[in-house]
């Protein structure tokens, strides 16, 4: 279904410390992940000063905002942030935005600032693709709004959709993607993350999300490895991210996957 090559992200979004921080930027890129994700929340690192940080640390590993909530700042201030931490990273910066996840309308009220309408958000989203340049942008959609403006702006297009949905319920909102994409669905990346990857899940996982959902991946690192195959055969998910608890124990998968 696509011909993308597998790459890899690790989510991550505090540490104790700079030091703890830098290192675990470190690590990611020494166990061959591509990206360092960083949420927008008020639980988490401020991502742009966050990334800037890893950016120092490391040589390779690019830096993903993993999204930014569009209610946070304007467009023309992402593109200020985006610009500096393109130069200052070399390049490696990538962009992603959504319009919001199911708490952001809370960060934004206590940012003191308008978190708007679910089409003012996506017109946002809009406007703030609209005023970056040379950046890979990544959208989180889900919903049909977000998948047509994806599906027309985007690089990379990070499924949003619940963990426990089963691999024919992603197939379903594909063929609408696939639709709404028209001829450059074959050049989109699609992205999935995972909330959890290993082989043996606490028993938080199976209480919180369940065991069977596309967005927990279960067994043993070859086990994983062809269970990711076989979704980009089927699905065409080719970029995959992990929690960064589990970026250890997925080290295994990315190191058979990663560029293949």
């Amino acid at each position: 279904m696509t011909d993308h090559p597998f790459r890899f992200g690790a989510v991550g979004g505090r540490a104790p410390d700079a030091a703890a921080w830098t290192g675990l930027a470190r690590r990611a890129e020494s166990l061959g992940y591509g990206t360092l994700l960083v949420p927008d929340t008020l639980g988490t690192f401020s991502p742009f000063p966050a990334l800037a940080a890893a950016a120092a640390a490391t040589t390779t590993l690019r830096l993903g905002t993993y999204v930014l909530s569009v209610a946070n700042r304007t467009p023309r201030a992402v593109a200020w942030e985006t610009e500096t931490l393109q130069t200052l990273s070399g390049g490696r910066f990538e962009l992603g935005l959504g319009a919001g996840r199911p708490d952001a309308e809370q960060d934004a009220a206590a940012l003191g600032v308008p978190y708007g309408t679910p089409g003012e958000r996506v017109e946002r989203v809009m406007r703030t693709i609209d005023a970056v340049r040379n950046t890979r942008i990544l959208v989180a959609a889900s919903g049909p709004k977000m998948l047509r403006l994806a599906a027309q702006k985007a690089d990379t297009i990070a499924l949003g959709l619940p963990v426990h949905y089963t691999e024919e319920q992603v197939a379903a909102r594909l063929d609408e993607l696939y639709e709404l994409s028209g001829d450059r669905f074959h050049d989109l990346e699609l992205a999935m993350n995972l909330a959890f990857a290993g082989e043996d899940p606490p028993g938080w996982v199976a209480s919180r999300f369940g065991l069977t959902g596309t967005g927990v991946l279960i067994g043993t690192p070859q086990q994983m490895a062809d269970t990711l195959l076989r979704r980009r055969d089927s699905l065409g998910v080719s970029y995959v991210s992990v929690n960064a608890q589990c970026m250890e124990a997925f080290a295994p998968v990315v190191e058979r996957l990663a560029g293949t």
